[in-house]
């Protein structure tokens, strides 16, 4: 890996690109699994330094159609149109014919979609929230963990009942440590640095899940958000709970992706293994 110091106006887009990285996506999920906690971030930060993967295999193809093609070529192909006598008029009608097919075939892709997606739930596969998870602020730097106060009943998988496995529900607003929870705020910043959190919720937590309740309160998943009052923007980082991948998620998962988060991991190698187990087992 590298180093790259972040300038005024870089988006994780424009960094991928720069770095002809395969998307985005990669690039933040690559920093923020190798980099200290104090400096994963949500959008880059000018001044700050982020962690450029080198892997041959997180790279954009080079005749993908991720990057601009040479405008050379398609001066070429103009070239080439106009000595066959290609009328402008006649390139003209087509493109627009052209173009109306491909928005009619978005259109009924588009209602397909929305048709495919009414009966589905967001909080599907996602997992409930603990007092052990964490949380992060769009405009904070610290993320930390929830406390857990509307009740003292329910636990998600643990049977002996510790207080880090109690589930966080709409109506937990505090955070451990209660005092500047995220650090420093984006939104207050000054000649000397960004002045301290003065966190305060807006309201109850949005997007709980209606369906599971501990004492009428709706549970929070993964999906679940809170505003502050400053204008941040709080969201789950964390769950809390531990999983572990079954053979299902592991036959699924991308074998490149992965090797973002296990770059010493042969991930094929491990399908492989995991499909013998299952097969000795029976």
């Amino acid at each position: 890996m590298k180093n790259h110091v972040i300038q005024q106006g870089d988006t994780f887009s424009s960094l991928a690109q720069q770095f002809k990285l395969k998307n985005e996506g990669i690039l933040k999920t690559y920093h923020n699994l190798h980099c200290s906690e104090e400096d994963i971030m949500q959008e880059p930060i000018p001044g700050k330094k982020i962690l450029i993967p080198e892997d041959p295999q997180l790279m954009a193809e080079e005749s993908g159609s991720q990057y601009p093609s040479n405008p050379s070529s398609e001066e070429e192909a103009t070239d080439e149109a106009t000595n066959e006598g290609a009328s402008s008029e006649q390139s003209s009608s087509e493109a627009q014919s052209t173009d109306k097919s491909d928005k009619n075939q978005e259109k009924k892709e588009e209602k397909k979609d929305k048709g495919g997606d009414s009966g589905s739930n967001p909080h599907d596969g996602k997992y409930f929230v603990i007092q052990k998870g964490t949380v992060q602020c769009n405009q904070g730097f610290k993320f930390p963990k929830f406390k857990v106060t509307s009740h003292q009943k329910h636990y998600w998988n643990d049977k002996e009942g510790q207080a880090d496995y109690l589930a966080a529900t709409e109506d937990d607003l505090q955070f451990d440590p209660p005092a500047q929870p995220f650090g420093q705020c984006k939104l207050k910043p000054t000649s000397g640095g960004y002045l301290p959190c003065a966190y305060a919720a807006a309201g109850k937590w949005q997007k709980s899940y209606e369906k599971v309740k501990v004492m009428g309160k709706s549970c929070l998943t993964e999906i679940s958000e809170l505003m502050c009052t400053t204008g941040g923007k709080i969201t789950i980082l964390k769950h809390g709970q531990q999983s572990e991948a079954g053979k299902n998620q592991v036959n699924k998962a991308d074998t490149k992706e992965q090797q973002v988060y296990n770059p010493v991991v042969n991930f094929d190698q491990f399908k492989a293994e995991t499909d013998e187990q299952e097969a000795e087992a029976w």
